[in-house]
């Protein structure tokens, strides 16, 4: 069993899913802004639904952003203390493998940009390519993967749809498609945490940490004396 939540898009999303993928139980709250005070009643509710308890779960699956700073930290307080209490593995998903998740699982779209609106004039951004039903992430040169901060009005490399509220920010190709209504919920990232738990296991709470690339692009500044 595996429980999977959401509290950094905008909405609080909680989902338990068994081994063979099968959704037990599925709930989101969006657009409230309370998810501290939303997210702890809701996994005892979807765990009663489910008929379940916290020491049956096989992994705590989490947002691990890049996105709002706030549900980042709260996603990442909630699992580290479940995992502590219970002696449970953590797997973290970023926010934009699971926008493009869904961008695959409603779109049938196979490649795609994702684009999250990061404010002060920047967007979350990474490139992904589905391989066995999995959004995975496009790796570059450097062989490190494609998540990184844009400026608004930049122009992707290649012209594939762009999906993720995002899209409409970034300068466009002539005809380049894109999709700003996809929003991924805690099902989604289940989906990716037990693809990855499948391959590589899950963390201790100490590791189960979050991405926050517009910290990552501060320091990479400062220390080349950038910024």
């Amino acid at each position: 069993m595996f429980l999977a939540m959401d509290t950094v898009f905008d909405q609080c999303s909680i989902a338990i899913l068994d081994a063979s993928g099968q959704v037990l139980s599925s709930h989101t709250e969006t657009g409230k802004r309370q998810q501290t005070q939303q997210i702890l009643p809701m996994i005892d509710a979807a765990l009663s639904e489910a008929q379940l308890k916290l020491a049956d779960i096989q992994a705590l699956i989490f947002n691990r952003g890049p996105g709002a700073f706030s549900g980042i930290r709260i996603n990442t307080a909630v699992v580290q203390a479940l995992s502590v209490a219970h002696d449970t593995p953590c797997v973290g998903i970023s926010s934009l493998q699971a926008i493009a998740q869904a961008a695959y699982q409603q779109r049938s779209l196979s490649e795609v940009y994702s684009a999250l609106d990061a404010r002060m004039q920047q967007v979350y951004f990474g490139h992904y390519v589905v391989i066995d039903n999995i959004m995975q992430p496009v790796n570059q040169d450097n062989g490190e993967d494609t998540e990184q901060l844009l400026d608004y009005d930049s122009q992707t490399a290649l012209d594939i749809p762009i999906v993720g509220n995002g899209a409409g920010l970034l300068t466009l190709h002539d005809g380049q498609i894109i999709y700003a209504d996809i929003h991924p919920d805690a099902t989604v990232i289940g989906q990716l945490g037990m693809a990855q738990f499948m391959v590589n296991g899950g963390t201790e709470a100490a590791q189960a940490l979050p991405k926050y690339l517009r910290n990552q692009a501060w320091k990479t500044l400062k220390e080349q004396g950038k910024a």
